[in-house]
């Protein structure tokens, strides 16, 4: 008899080919619980499903599934295994799949993917470029028949301490851990629960002093780091010594004046001992045995095997002015059907120099003039893109740099799409290389820092949204540190306010307790917290703005959950006063 689907209790049944097929329309997120027909599916797991579809209540984006891998031939690596398998089913994709019954990490995988369905069907995000998952037999990993890329890398996990945060040693220590030849495979900021300062400093729960030491990890903010180092490198980490036997050797006439001196290698044993070379140490922690390392992945980073599976890339791409503005939304969805994840774009009217620099190829050809006016007769968009491979698919994308080019060569490309007849070269612009793409970026989107302030009546769980809330929407947090905001401090803060009469309403509010006073950075920090943040009024934003912070987590016009700085002028005057030795982290006039 035929294979039929049905409900038991809240997860359908799927036992042939013919319904696994049907299973694959369904909109937004499937859970599927694969299982042997001998073992049945995995009722340890029931429970928490249960909870879930009742908790997020969404019926229409959450399923929950039982498939049997005997009689689905898609599934068929995964028969004769005794361990629970979870897919994780989105748009046509398994894009994730978990091993075995572990509870927290499918129960905050299904809640993170929920929430990104809810973003990008209220059109406060774009669908990423998911990477899906190959079915691979284990038994073929167990042999090491599947790829060998993790096992020639050495992982540690490092914990930058709050200590350092608000001392602004983050950046430095990321620097020096980079120049090392160390390579950030993933990176973090949060606040550590006691179970994972306990999890992490395992080895040290018996010493004495660690009930003591347990608050100062849990209080704030810290940075959490994977950090790997290549098995295959002769010399993965090296330190330039100079050899005193070469360096006061004049170069012969042969060399190039800039040639490299002579150098020593110096190979460093491991991230430890490094990190204590720089004189460092003190602000972070490193784990480097491999099980704790993977053990300690999988709770930081749940996600990490597949972003490591992903090559993905960030450039660089501007709609020349005629095309932004005759067909600018028609490119725009052109780039999200193409997988692209916009993650900043800008309209901007370009300088001379920089119309000149951006178009340095065309610099010998006769209507070179013609297009640097054109150029900068008007506003240009910006964009800063993500994908999987993403520059050589944006490369193949817009096609060549003229028109005719692109007819031998690619003529279904952008450019021939776009083209125009009052120039013969393509609309679009494209980085070259990566490493120009990053050059770009900091020339085109500067990263401005702007002072923010979590109010004494958030709790840590509403600290915790709150944090979650600022780096979705892309913030570094550079600088952190928890006062108690007496009048001499709150002054440096809310020095515009400071003589009127309801000031005194604002400091018995602030002595209530320790605030947050954070320094956040991206491009155009000021604006886009005072978006985030919302209206002051929390009833007002409810209604203008329901997602925003003060919506949310506000109680009145002075208890509204959090303050920010009204522009970069006044965060950069507030910021030096609360941080005094605060370094801004790049270049733009804040």
């Amino acid at each position: 008899m035929a294979g039929k689907k049905r409900e038991v209790q809240l997860q359908a049944v799927i036992n042939n080919q013919s319904l696994w097929d049907e299973m694959l329309q369904n909109k937004g997120l499937t859970v599927i619980d694969v299982y042997q027909a001998w073992c049945g599916p995995c009722k340890a797991m029931q429970t928490l499903f249960r909870k879930l579809k009742n908790e997020l209540n969404e019926d229409e984006i959450l399923h929950f599934v039982v498939a049997e891998a005997d009689n689905i031939v898609t599934l068929q690596p995964f028969r004769d295994k005794c361990e629970p398998i979870f897919l994780f089913f989105i748009e046509w994709q398994i894009i994730a799949k978990i091993e075995g019954a572990n509870a927290p990490l499918v129960n905050k995988k299904i809640i993170s993917l929920i929430n990104e369905e809810r973003n990008i069907a209220a059109g406060k995000m774009v669908r990423p470029q998911y990477h899906e998952i190959a079915f691979v037999d284990s038994d073929a990993e167990d042999t090491g028949e599947a790829s060998n890329e993790n096992v020639d890398k050495v992982r540690n996990i490092v914990i930058i301490k709050p200590e350092a945060m608000v001392t602004g040693k983050t950046i430095e220590i990321k620097e020096k851990i980079i120049n090392g030849g160390f390579v950030i495979e993933a990176e973090d900021t949060r606040v550590l629960t006691e179970t994972e300062v306990r999890d992490f400093y395992s080895q040290i729960v018996d010493q004495p002093e660690f009930e003591d030491f347990v608050p100062s990890m849990t209080n704030g903010l810290s940075y959490i780091l994977v950090i790997s180092q290549d098995n295959k490198q002769e010399l993965p980490h090296e330190e330039n010594v100079p050899n005193p036997e070469t360096e006061h050797k004049e170069p012969s006439e042969d060399q190039h004046e800039m040639a490299t001196p002579t150098v020593m290698k110096k190979k460093w044993d491991s991230l430890q001992e490094y990190l204590e070379r720089q004189d460092i140490s003190q602000f972070c922690d490193v784990e480097e045995n491999v099980d704790n390392v993977n053990k300690l992945i999988d709770i930081f980073f749940p996600d990490f095997k597949s972003m490591t599976s992903l090559k993905l890339e960030r450039i660089l791409a501007l709609l020349r002015p005629d095309l932004f503005r005759e067909k600018g939304e028609d490119v725009l969805n052109i780039i999200q059907d193409e997988g692209f994840k916009i993650l900043m774009q800008r309209q901007i009217v370009l300088s001379k120099e920089e119309a000149q620099t951006l178009c340095k190829e065309y610099e010998n050809e006769d209507y070179f003039g013609n297009l640097i006016e054109n150029m900068t007769s008007g506003p240009s968009l910006a964009l800063v893109l993500l994908r999987e491979n993403g520059l050589q698919h944006w490369k193949k994308l817009i096609g060549p740099s003229t028109v005719e080019e692109a007819k031998d060569n690619l003529p279904e490309s952008l450019c021939i799409q776009f083209a125009t007849e009052s120039l013969p070269i393509n609309q679009l612009y494209g980085s070259d290389s990566l490493e120009a793409a990053e050059r770009e970026i900091q020339h085109f989107f500067p990263l401005q820092s702007t002072l923010a302030l979590i109010k004494p009546h958030v709790t840590h769980e509403q600290r915790e949204d709150i944090f979650n809330l600022i780096k979705e929407a892309g913030f570094d947090i550079t600088q952190m540190k928890e006062m108690l905001l007496i009048k001499e401090q709150a002054d440096k803060i809310y020095f515009k306010i400071v003589k009127k009469d309801f000031y005194k309403d604002v400091l018995e509010m602030l002595s209530e307790g320790p605030s947050l006073v954070m320094v956040l950075t991206k491009w155009n920090a000021a604006a886009e917290w005072r978006r985030l943040m919302g209206p002051t009024d929390p009833d007002e934003a409810k209604l203008l703005s329901p997602d925003s912070i003060r919506a949310r987590f506000g109680r009145s016009v002075l208890r509204n959950a959090v303050h920010g700085s009204s522009n970069s002028y006044e965060a950069m005057e507030t910021i030096n006063k609360v941080f005094e030795n605060f370094v801004p982290a790049n270049t733009e006039a804040n």
